[in-house]
């Protein structure tokens, strides 16, 4: 999961390389008296996400009712917030014990020294690596080759659309399962994006008098610019081409200065010009999903994490649906693949208790209880299952997720250092493209910033 990171990356680079050398928390460990003593350890966990908390909240109390000797106090923080807390947490050394975390941020602490690696804990306690889905384990892998946090979940990227509008428009579901994406002309996709969009006269994008000034219904919302990773907004297409932003893991170099990137950004800022799809100024700050279930918008490409909550908030006027990204030159459909897992901050005063918190968090016995609420895909395989079904029992179908996974058409969000940094950098320049003020030929230099930072 992942939200936009311009504002929280600038915290993270303030705070990053400040730890103090302090090692206190919150935790701390209180006696009950009844007929004896009884140590329990409090162990404090931070979340973001609100629509999670119940699911996590279970898992707190199932853990703490099999094992007495420990308390999880669960605080759930929304994103800004969140992050603020944890780097500015690492400097005065009052963090959480135990945090979820991002692949955006952890390479840093991991630089840093403020988050604990778990392999000793992993072979002591012989926690089996193979029943996550393929590639999440790889994600929370150092570059010193030490592991720092268990696969909790993953996300993919489709089409959230309102089929209210896809019906109007004469496409059936089948239809929107079959698009097709190229940079020249943007295939079928773009077909159907003219035709989802409507002036203020009830002209489509596509049909001749459409007033691109005076849009009633855009065909395609834009939700920000996409800053360094566009993993909403564009991955998904620059993958059917081949490009990603770096070619591995912890890689010192990056790509945005490659064609096949500008082409694609080219094209998505067409849309805008073609008044298909908002100015960038027009949605700054706007909720997508506001405008998606206003009808302001037909169609967002966004992620699993929210399946939930479009699907709940059908209304007389919006009818949720979610279809798979379009199929790019290369025939296949693609999304990034991005899983999140808990770390133990170097901060705690109860390592040992924190990892048997995150090894449950890692298991099946809470994954499972995940799965049940039917928000995101847990990360082991028959938790996912799960998910699945829980998903199917309110009438939902996830396919366009998880055919991602199951067909291998996912690349990973990039994992770099610098990338707070990375963000600084990209950020600006995606904003000034798709606000008309630049051109993709500042790619060029951009990536050159960025490289630098690897010198």
């Amino acid at each position: 999961m992942k939200k936009s990171l311009i504002t929280t990356t600038t915290v993270l680079a303030v705070a990053v390389g400040a730890l103090a050398g302090c090692s206190s928390s919150n935790s701390d460990t209180t006696s009950s008296d009844g007929g004896g003593s009884t140590d329990v350890t409090t162990i404090n966990y931070g979340l973001w996400d609100s629509n999670q908390l119940p699911a996590y909240q279970q898992c707190a109390d199932d853990f703490a009712a099999a094992n007495p000797q420990y308390k999880v106090d669960v605080e759930q923080i929304g994103w800004d917030d969140y992050w603020s807390k944890i780097t500015t947490g690492f400097v005065s050394g009052d963090n959480y014990d135990v945090f979820t975390s991002h692949v955006a941020f952890y390479p840093e602490f991991q630089k840093n020294g403020q988050v604990l690696p778990l392999d000793d804990y992993i072979a002591r306690d012989n926690v089996d690596m193979t029943i996550y889905q393929d590639g999440l384990v790889d994600l929370w892998k150092g570059p010193d080759g030490l592991q720092y946090g268990l696969p909790k979940d993953f996300d993919t990227v489709a089409l959230f659309y309102n089929a209210q509008m896809t019906d109007a428009a004469g496409y059936t579901k089948e239809d929107l399962s079959k698009l097709t994406w190229n940079p020249e002309d943007g295939g079928t996709y773009e077909q159907l994006i003219a035709h989802l969009t409507i002036d203020q006269n009830g002209v489509r994008g596509d049909e001749a008098g459409f007033d691109k000034n005076k849009v009633e219904t855009y065909g395609l919302w834009m939700e920000n610019a996409g800053g360094a990773d566009g993993q909403t907004q564009w991955t998904f297409l620059t993958a059917a081409l081949g490009w990603t932003q770096t070619d591995d893991a912890w890689a010192t170099t990056y790509n945005y200065d490659d064609p096949r990137f500008a082409e694609t950004i080219d094209w998505w800022y067409g849309l805008v010009e073609k008044g298909y799809m908002p100015t960038f100024a027009a949605q700054e700050g706007v909720s997508w999903a506001d405008q998606l279930i206003a009808g302001k918008t037909a169609m967002v490409p966004n992620g699993s994490w929210m399946t939930g909550y479009v699907f709940g908030a059908v209304s007389d006027a919006f009818t949720p649906g979610v279809a798979a990204t379009p199929a790019g030159p290369d025939g296949k459909n693609w999304s990034m693949f991005n899983g999140l897992a808990d770390n133990i901050s170097v901060t705690t005063k109860h390592p040992d208790a924190s990892w048997e918190w995150v090894k449950y968090l890692g298991s099946a016995a809470c994954q499972d209880v995940v799965g049940d609420s039917a928000v995101v895909f847990p990360a082991i395989s028959t938790s996912t299952d799960k998910a699945v079904a829980a998903f199917e029992a309110k009438g939902v179908d996830v396919t366009a997720f998880t055919q991602h996974v199951e067909n291998g058409t996912t690349v990973l969000y990039p994992i770099t250092d610098h990338k707070s940094d990375v963000n600084a950098v990209m950020g600006p320049v995606m904003e000034a493209i798709m606000s008309g003020s630049a051109g993709t030929d500042s790619l060029v230099k951009a990536n050159e910033e960025v490289n630098k930072l690897f010198k």
